[in-house]
Protein backbone atom coordinates (compact mmCIF):
# COMPACT_ATOMS: atom_id res chain seq x y z
CA UNK A 1 0.00 0.00 0.00
CA UNK A 2 1.18 3.31 -1.02
CA UNK A 3 1.26 6.17 1.80
CA UNK A 4 -0.22 8.98 0.39
CA UNK A 5 2.46 11.91 0.37
CA UNK A 6 2.00 14.91 3.09
CA UNK A 7 0.31 18.25 1.29
CA UNK A 8 4.51 19.48 2.11
CA UNK A 9 5.88 16.41 0.28
CA UNK A 10 3.36 17.14 -2.44
CA UNK A 11 4.44 21.05 -2.39
CA UNK A 12 8.30 19.95 -2.09
CA UNK A 13 7.89 18.10 -5.42
CA UNK A 14 5.58 20.38 -6.66
CA UNK A 15 8.46 23.54 -6.16
CA UNK A 16 11.28 20.55 -7.59
CA UNK A 17 9.78 20.04 -10.83
CA UNK A 18 8.81 23.97 -11.60
CA UNK A 19 12.61 24.42 -10.79
CA UNK A 20 13.57 21.74 -13.44
CA UNK A 21 11.22 23.45 -15.84
CA UNK A 22 12.45 26.78 -15.28
CA UNK A 23 16.58 25.99 -15.75
CA UNK A 24 14.96 24.59 -18.85
CA UNK A 25 12.80 27.00 -20.02
CA UNK A 26 15.84 29.96 -19.43
CA UNK A 27 18.11 28.11 -21.59
CA UNK A 28 15.76 27.97 -24.24
CA UNK A 29 14.87 31.99 -24.13
CA UNK A 30 18.65 32.49 -23.76
CA UNK A 31 19.03 31.33 -27.11
CA UNK A 32 16.40 33.84 -28.49
CA UNK A 33 18.23 36.69 -29.55
CA UNK A 34 17.11 38.22 -32.48
CA UNK A 35 14.40 41.43 -32.74
CA UNK A 36 13.31 42.09 -36.27
CA UNK A 37 9.62 43.16 -37.67
CA UNK A 38 7.39 40.05 -38.44
CA UNK A 39 4.65 39.23 -41.02
CA UNK A 40 1.74 37.68 -38.98
CA UNK A 41 -1.21 36.41 -40.53
CA UNK A 42 -4.71 35.70 -38.74
CA UNK A 43 -6.78 33.55 -40.77
CA UNK A 44 -9.21 30.63 -40.44
CA UNK A 45 -13.48 30.58 -39.91
CA UNK A 46 -13.16 31.09 -36.54
CA UNK A 47 -14.23 34.72 -34.73
CA UNK A 48 -11.52 37.01 -33.38
CA UNK A 49 -8.81 37.10 -36.32
CA UNK A 50 -9.26 41.15 -36.55
CA UNK A 51 -9.60 41.03 -32.70
CA UNK A 52 -6.13 39.88 -31.73
CA UNK A 53 -5.06 42.29 -34.51
CA UNK A 54 -6.49 45.21 -31.83
CA UNK A 55 -5.00 43.89 -29.20
CA UNK A 56 -0.98 44.05 -30.79
CA UNK A 57 -2.28 47.33 -32.18
CA UNK A 58 -3.37 48.67 -28.52
CA UNK A 59 0.42 46.85 -27.38
CA UNK A 60 1.47 49.38 -29.46
CA UNK A 61 -0.06 52.11 -28.55
CA UNK A 62 0.83 51.23 -24.61
CA UNK A 63 4.61 51.19 -25.97
CA UNK A 64 4.13 54.96 -27.88
CA UNK A 65 4.69 53.15 -31.06
CA UNK A 66 3.05 54.83 -34.18
CA UNK A 67 0.57 52.60 -36.14
CA UNK A 68 -1.00 52.26 -39.30
CA UNK A 69 -4.49 50.63 -39.93
CA UNK A 70 -6.10 50.12 -43.40
CA UNK A 71 -9.67 48.13 -43.34
CA UNK A 72 -10.38 46.34 -47.01
CA UNK A 73 -13.57 45.46 -47.94
CA UNK A 74 -15.13 46.75 -44.41
CA UNK A 75 -16.66 49.95 -44.32
CA UNK A 76 -18.03 51.42 -40.84
CA UNK A 77 -16.73 53.75 -39.19
CA UNK A 78 -18.72 52.85 -36.09
CA UNK A 79 -16.93 50.18 -34.52
CA UNK A 80 -15.25 50.01 -31.47
CA UNK A 81 -11.68 50.02 -32.20
CA UNK A 82 -12.17 52.66 -34.93
CA UNK A 83 -13.34 54.63 -31.64
CA UNK A 84 -10.89 54.00 -29.86
CA UNK A 85 -7.89 54.39 -31.98
CA UNK A 86 -9.29 57.83 -33.31
CA UNK A 87 -8.71 59.20 -29.67
CA UNK A 88 -4.54 58.61 -30.41
CA UNK A 89 -4.53 60.79 -33.79
CA UNK A 90 -0.89 60.76 -33.13
CA UNK A 91 -0.06 57.53 -32.94
CA UNK A 92 -2.98 55.82 -35.22
CA UNK A 93 -3.21 56.39 -38.62
CA UNK A 94 -6.80 54.22 -39.73
CA UNK A 95 -8.09 53.92 -43.47
CA UNK A 96 -11.14 53.06 -43.72
CA UNK A 97 -11.05 51.57 -47.48
CA UNK A 98 -13.68 49.30 -47.90
CA UNK A 99 -17.56 49.69 -48.89
CA UNK A 100 -18.72 46.40 -47.14
CA UNK A 101 -18.62 42.97 -48.01
CA UNK A 102 -19.31 41.45 -51.46
CA UNK A 103 -22.87 40.24 -51.05
CA UNK A 104 -23.73 44.32 -50.18
CA UNK A 105 -21.38 46.00 -52.49
CA UNK A 106 -22.70 43.88 -55.36
CA UNK A 107 -20.20 45.78 -57.43
CA UNK A 108 -17.19 43.30 -58.79
CA UNK A 109 -15.65 46.70 -60.38
CA UNK A 110 -15.87 48.93 -57.69
CA UNK A 111 -14.74 46.82 -55.25
CA UNK A 112 -11.74 45.68 -57.22
CA UNK A 113 -11.16 50.06 -57.39
CA UNK A 114 -11.54 50.06 -53.39
CA UNK A 115 -8.84 47.24 -52.74
CA UNK A 116 -6.54 48.78 -54.94
CA UNK A 117 -6.14 52.14 -53.25
CA UNK A 118 -6.50 50.41 -50.04
CA UNK A 119 -3.75 48.68 -51.54
CA UNK A 120 -1.78 51.86 -52.23
CA UNK A 121 -2.66 53.50 -49.22
CA UNK A 122 -1.19 50.62 -47.27
CA UNK A 123 2.12 50.74 -49.26
CA UNK A 124 2.32 54.28 -48.08
CA UNK A 125 2.57 53.22 -44.40
CA UNK A 126 4.49 49.92 -44.75
CA UNK A 127 7.41 53.23 -46.39
CA UNK A 128 7.13 55.59 -43.57
CA UNK A 129 9.84 54.51 -41.48
CA UNK A 130 7.97 56.32 -37.88
CA UNK A 131 5.34 53.27 -38.13
CA UNK A 132 6.03 49.81 -36.29
CA UNK A 133 3.10 48.43 -36.92
CA UNK A 134 0.68 47.78 -40.13
CA UNK A 135 -2.29 45.75 -39.64
CA UNK A 136 -3.87 45.30 -43.13
CA UNK A 137 -7.57 44.03 -42.65
CA UNK A 138 -9.01 41.83 -44.88
CA UNK A 139 -6.56 41.78 -47.28
CA UNK A 140 -6.75 38.25 -47.75
CA UNK A 141 -10.62 38.54 -48.40
CA UNK A 142 -9.13 41.17 -51.41
CA UNK A 143 -6.47 38.36 -52.40
CA UNK A 144 -8.82 35.53 -52.43
CA UNK A 145 -11.18 37.44 -54.91
CA UNK A 146 -8.03 38.60 -56.80
CA UNK A 147 -8.65 42.37 -56.03
CA UNK A 148 -5.43 43.15 -55.32
CA UNK A 149 -2.41 40.82 -57.27
CA UNK A 150 -1.02 38.56 -54.74
CA UNK A 151 2.44 39.11 -56.50
CA UNK A 152 2.65 42.59 -55.35
CA UNK A 153 1.67 41.88 -51.66
CA UNK A 154 4.18 39.62 -51.51
CA UNK A 155 7.19 40.86 -53.33
CA UNK A 156 6.06 44.16 -50.87
CA UNK A 157 6.30 42.16 -47.79
CA UNK A 158 9.61 40.47 -48.97
CA UNK A 159 11.17 43.80 -48.77
CA UNK A 160 9.68 45.91 -46.35
CA UNK A 161 11.45 47.59 -43.70
CA UNK A 162 13.33 45.37 -41.68
CA UNK A 163 12.16 46.60 -37.78
CA UNK A 164 8.22 46.74 -39.66
CA UNK A 165 5.52 44.24 -38.32
CA UNK A 166 2.74 43.59 -40.32
CA UNK A 167 -0.55 42.18 -39.18
CA UNK A 168 -2.57 40.42 -42.30
CA UNK A 169 -6.32 39.44 -41.42
CA UNK A 170 -8.91 37.54 -43.09
CA UNK A 171 -10.19 33.96 -44.10
CA UNK A 172 -8.42 31.77 -46.37
CA UNK A 173 -4.96 33.17 -46.42
CA UNK A 174 -3.55 32.60 -49.78
CA UNK A 175 -0.87 29.64 -49.42
CA UNK A 176 2.19 31.76 -50.46
CA UNK A 177 1.52 34.47 -47.71
CA UNK A 178 1.64 31.63 -45.18
CA UNK A 179 4.67 30.55 -46.54
CA UNK A 180 6.05 33.47 -46.25
CA UNK A 181 4.81 34.71 -43.05
CA UNK A 182 6.86 34.51 -39.59
CA UNK A 183 3.63 33.62 -37.56
CA UNK A 184 0.20 31.78 -38.76
CA UNK A 185 -2.69 31.53 -36.41
CA UNK A 186 -5.80 29.81 -37.59
CA UNK A 187 -8.81 31.03 -35.79
CA UNK A 188 -11.38 27.82 -35.77
CA UNK A 189 -14.82 27.85 -35.20
CA UNK A 190 -16.35 25.48 -32.39
CA UNK A 191 -19.31 27.46 -31.27
CA UNK A 192 -20.93 30.80 -32.24
CA UNK A 193 -23.68 32.49 -31.36
CA UNK A 194 -24.93 33.50 -34.75
CA UNK A 195 -26.29 29.81 -35.32
CA UNK A 196 -28.60 30.71 -32.42
CA UNK A 197 -30.18 33.56 -33.99
CA UNK A 198 -28.03 36.00 -31.76
CA UNK A 199 -27.33 39.49 -33.65
CA UNK A 200 -23.73 41.23 -33.97
CA UNK A 201 -23.41 43.38 -30.86
CA UNK A 202 -21.36 46.47 -30.33
CA UNK A 203 -18.00 45.23 -27.87
CA UNK A 204 -18.68 41.57 -29.29
CA UNK A 205 -18.17 42.05 -33.12
CA UNK A 206 -17.55 45.73 -33.92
Amino acid sequence: MTDTPTPDQTNDRHREKMQKRKVARDKIMASKTEERGLIIVHTGKGKGKSSAAWGMAARCIGHGYKIGIVQFIKGRGDTGEHMLFTKFPDQVTYKIMGEGFTWETQDRERDIEMAGAAWKESKKLMADPEIRMVILDELNIALRYDYVDLDDVLDTLAHKRADLHVVVTGRNAKDELIELADLVTEMTLVKHPFREGVKSQPGIEF
